[in-house]
């Protein structure tokens, strides 16, 4: 794998929100790329405009100007149903809420976006997967029965059955304690690593950043990288 291909590059990206008092910038020309393979962090105070360019580079949500390219695709070019398509087969989200599906067991919620996408599941990356993350003995396990740290790994599973070229994490440990977080974390690296995905994580943890192979800071409306 060359790391130094790009996956993600944006360009001159703002954001601007109308409000009843007039336009709200939330980002202002914001220019990064990451490269395939890497692990970046963006850190910041809470309000800064963190989860707003996570949902923009994860094509939830359009930028007001300049242009997100994932791979060879200029986002700016495609319509709702294309975005759709290139979130399902290139990037898997993880939320520090987890997102599960009540009715689903952790195993149908891992499973999920695959079946979804109309694809076959590879049985023994699954396998592989659910081992990774320690949850053999979970697999039949209904979401309210799961304590949140099985949860996360649940949710971390989902996002990387389908071996998304990017990842694309918020938050993911903030609602665990401590040690808990830390072994989530792991087994997130872990298996991140496993599937050669490119992680980009949004946290307020500085021990979380500082096992990124990259960290940047976000206030002033834009990105600054930490030397």
């Amino acid at each position: 794998m060359n790391h130094k291909e790009p996956l993600l590059v944006l360009e001159n990206v703002s954001k601007v929100f109308a409000t009843a008092s007039g336009p709200l910038t939330i980002l202002e020309q914001v220019s990064f790329s990451v490269n395939k393979g890497e692990k970046v962090a963006i850190i910041g105070p809470s309000g800064s405009g963190k989860s707003t360019l996570l949902s923009l580079i994860g094509l939830l949500d359009t930028p007001t100007t300049g242009q997100i390219t994932i791979g060879e695709t200029k986002t700016e070019l495609l319509n709702d149903v294309e975005k759709a398509k290139v979130r399902n087969q290139t990037i898997g989200f993880i939320f520090q809420s987890f997102e599960l599906i009540a009715p689903f067991t952790a195993l149908e919620n891992i499973t999920a976006p695959v079946e979804i996408g109309g694809r076959m599941i590879d049985q023994d990356h699954l396998d592989r997967l659910i081992s990774t993350l320690g949850l053999e003995k979970r697999r039949e396990a209904m979401p309210r029965t799961l304590s949140g740290g099985e949860k996360q790994r649940v949710a971390i599973g989902r996002a990387l059955l389908p071996t998304p070229a990017l990842i694309l994490a918020d938050e993911p440990t903030g609602s665990l304690d401590r040690a808990t977080g830390e072994k989530v974390l792991n087994l997130l690296l872990e298996a991140v690593s496993q599937v050669e995905a490119t992680l980009l994580i949004i946290t307020h943890d500085e021990s979380i950043a500082d096992r990124m192979d990259r960290v940047f800071e976000l206030r002033d409306k834009t990105l600054h990288e930490r030397s």
